[in-house]
């Protein structure tokens, strides 16, 4: 098979869904311009800030996408490109989109709040409590688990190991990265960038198209600056601290300063990176030599079911976008309107992406499937730029798109880090409050918890523990737990939808399939630690899995009983009336 068959058939595909599929959905919800949004109707200036699409859309894209739709698929790949490809297309249309499009737009008609409110407003508190525990969890998870990588990404110098020092002759020299210092400075230009980019903005009577072509100049300058001048060496340590810091600052300053005009900045990065993807395959278009389809389960991942639809992740579908979209994307919609390009236009483009980086793998698959990469973004990188190098005259450009990739790669890293602390903070605060209570309206101890600042506060020393303390021995389970959250998206957006009186049979499939499919999950990674207690492999971080899976377990059951319930008495009184 042909590689540009593929790509350009999952494309088609994907845009068939968007024209056809999401204007039924758009329609049959009821979705329409002329309803206030929170943006406009609760605006404070610093989270309900409405923004132009294209700014909202860079945003969103920049937040759901980082290295999900890369990873994802390049991890599955051992399944064969066939059912990875599948997935993404059927997934993407019918389950991903929908569960963005959906949960942004029961966010906006519950004043730009989370899912947790939506869950109340249909479930009880109880409900809502329980989907926030779950949600703040998986926060906390992404938060320590990307200060660590960002860490390492800008990690300038490094104390040098036994093996080294022996080998040095010197115990006390330490090993220096100039491509991680180069890495870091780019990163701190970058952010310095946006808030002039967002200062400016913010006059009356900039022009937006001007403002965005100064800041594509402004970003290939920095790039240039960073790559010859990068002071900063500091250590992994060090930069966890400076990366605390930066997000508990960039959790409360206003969206207009440094999340929407960075995120919008970010965006063209990734659409950069996506049109040289492109171009490579097109110039390229090699015929696909990774196998079609090994078999129902693999020696190293498992049984496809439910492995690939939980590995896949961000191609497919994601618990972490209903979290993006009822968390920030709400609170700065200008018009329900934009809301179907912006939730289920941006995952379908995120779809492209993960068909993009099946075909990088399946390019150099005969080194991956000899172990010949240590992460899956060297073989997205590594990929797709050796297909670039097959445009004539480009042979010598393989080295530097292949760093200018790992490069956008790492910008996400931090993109999605400080996006998720604004959202863990939401989260914190929602926590608190009681049904129909306002953050204004609360008092004493519910005053200081729901703070910004004590919230943020509290969120930072709980992801910087967990990030300096292990998080890896966790992290197996975030997966699951991420897709655990779709679902229970799908449920809450269902339950609210029957609620209203609009058609939700569309959400029962993948309402269905994601929980099955998470729970199975769950449980695999129950019985694996449960049997490795008391071997030679056993710690007592097996008994912390034990008891985490266990309780997300738990809690997915509580809600969905009660979810299933919901929707029974709902169709009975449709029936009665």
């Amino acid at each position: 098979m042909n590689a540009l068959f593929i790509l350009f058939g999952g494309a088609i595909c994907l845009a068939l869904g968007y024209i056809f599929y999401s204007s039924y959905l758009e329609r049959v919800w009821g979705v329409i311009s002329g309803e206030k949004t929170p943006a406009e109707e609760f605006y404070d200036g610093v989270d309900y800030v409405p923004a132009k699409p294209p700014v909202l859309m860079g945003h969103h894209f920049s937040s759901i996408a980082g290295a999900g739709p890369i990873n994802g698929p390049i991890m599955a790949a051992p399944f064969g490109w066939v059912p990875v490809v599948l997935w993404i297309i059927f997934g993407g249309i019918f389950f991903g989109a929908v569960h963005d499009f959906g949960a942004l737009y029961a966010s906006i008609r519950h004043k730009g709040q989370s899912i947790g409110i939506v869950i109340q407003d249909t479930m009880g508190e109880l409900m809502k409590k329980l989907f926030l525990v779950f949600g703040y969890f998986a926060l906390i998870l992404v938060i320590a688990a990307f200060s660590s990588i960002v860490a390492k990404t800008f990690a300038a110098i490094n104390p040098a190991s036994a093996a080294f020092s022996e080998i040095a002759g010197d115990p006390a020299k330490v090993l220096t990265n100039t491509a991680n210092a180069a890495t870091a400075m780019i990163s701190l230009l970058f952010i310095a960038i946006a808030v002039v980019f967002g200062l400016l903005f913010r006059k009356r009577g900039s022009s937006l198209f001007g403002l965005s072509l100064a800041g594509i100049v402004a970003i290939v300058a920095i790039v240039i600056i960073g790559l010859k001048f990068h002071p900063f060496y500091f250590s992994e340590k060090d930069w966890l601290i400076v990366i605390g810091v930066y997000i508990a600052a960039a959790s409360v300053m206003p969206v207009w300063i440094l999340l929407q005009p960075r995120d919008y900045l970010s965006s063209f990065l990734l659409y950069a990176m996506m049109i040289i993807g492109i171009i490579g395959i097109i110039a390229a278009h090699p015929t696909v030599e990774m196998p079609a389809f090994t078999g129902w389960s693999n020696d190293k991942l498992g049984f496809i079911f439910p492995i690939l639809f939980i590995t896949v992740a961000c191609g497919a579908i994601s618990g972490f976008h209903s979290i993006v979209a009822s968390g920030t994307t709400a609170k700065q919609l200008a018009s329900e309107k934009h809301a179907r390009p912006i939730a289920y236009g941006a995952m379908l483009i995120e779809c492209i992406l993960a068909i993009m980086s099946t075909l990088a793998v399946a390019y150099v698959w005969q080194k991956y499937s000899a172990g010949g990469y240590g992460a899956p973004t060297a073989v997205f990188a590594d990929g797709l730029s050796h297909m670039f190098a097959k445009i004539p005259g480009m042979q010598n450009a393989q080295f530097t798109v292949y760093q200018l990739l790992i490069l956008t790669i790492s910008a996400f890293c931090l993109t999605t880090l400080d996006t998720s602390t604004r959202l863990a903070r939401y989260m914190f605060q929602e926590f608190w409050l009681l049904e129909g209570q306002q953050m204004s309206e609360t008092t004493g101890l519910m005053k200081l918890l729901t703070d910004k600042y004590v919230a943020t506060l509290i969120t930072i020393v709980l992801g910087m523990f967990l990030g300096l303390n292990g998080y890896q021995n966790i992290w197996s389970l975030f997966g699951a737990a991420n897709q655990l959250l779709a679902g229970l998206g799908l449920l809450a957006v269902a339950v609210w939808l029957g609620k209203i009186g609009k058609k939700n049979f569309m959400l029962y499939i993948p309402l269905g399939f994601m929980m099955c499919a998470t729970i199975s999950a769950l449980l695999l990674l129950i019985l694996k630690d449960f049997n490795a207690i008391g071997t030679a492999d056993s710690s007592v971080w097996n008994i912390a899995r034990l008891f985490i899976a266990g309780l997300l377990l738990s809690l997915s059951i509580i809600l969905l009983v009660k979810g299933v319930m919901t929707m029974m008495t709902q169709k009975s009184k449709t029936v009665e009336a």
